[in-house]
């Protein structure tokens, strides 16, 4: 399992309210926006921004950054060396797959790889 890229995240209550600014500062468009699990998502430059009220970003905010891999099933074997506690997953969600870590030491970490490439209008498909 290679690490690609690191999304750090953002959790705000408004995401078009979020985004100019964003794009403004990374020079990029929103590469991907879809619902999950009450939220708003959205991908642009090296940010996930996560949206929503305080009460729906709750669970998601234990979660401190997104690592997009090459490929999830190795997570296992990488946990069984390193160790580590399995949270959540691996679980389909409108990019691919994605499983939620909790590292030796307290970090929580989002592994996703990818199955689509998505675009801008990525949509739901769960």
């Amino acid at each position: 399992m290679k690490v690609l890229a690191t999304l750090a995240r953002l959790y705000v209550d408004d995401i078009d309210r979020a985004l100019p600014a964003l794009r403004e500062l990374t020079g990029e468009d929103v590469r991907s926006r879809f619902p999950y699990g009450g939220v708003e998502v959205a991908s642009i430059g090296g940010f996930l921004v996560v949206a929503g009220s305080a009460a729906r970003l709750a669970p998601f905010r234990e979660v401190q950054s997104t690592l997009l891999v090459d490929d999830l099933d190795g997570l296992h074997e990488f946990l069984d060396l390193h160790g580590g506690e399995l949270v959540s997953g691996p679980n389909s969600v409108p990019t691919g797959r994605n499983a939620t870590v909790r590292h030796p030491g307290g970090v929580v970490f989002e592994y996703v790889e990818h199955s689509v490439r998505p675009g801008p209008a990525f949509e739901d498909r769960s």
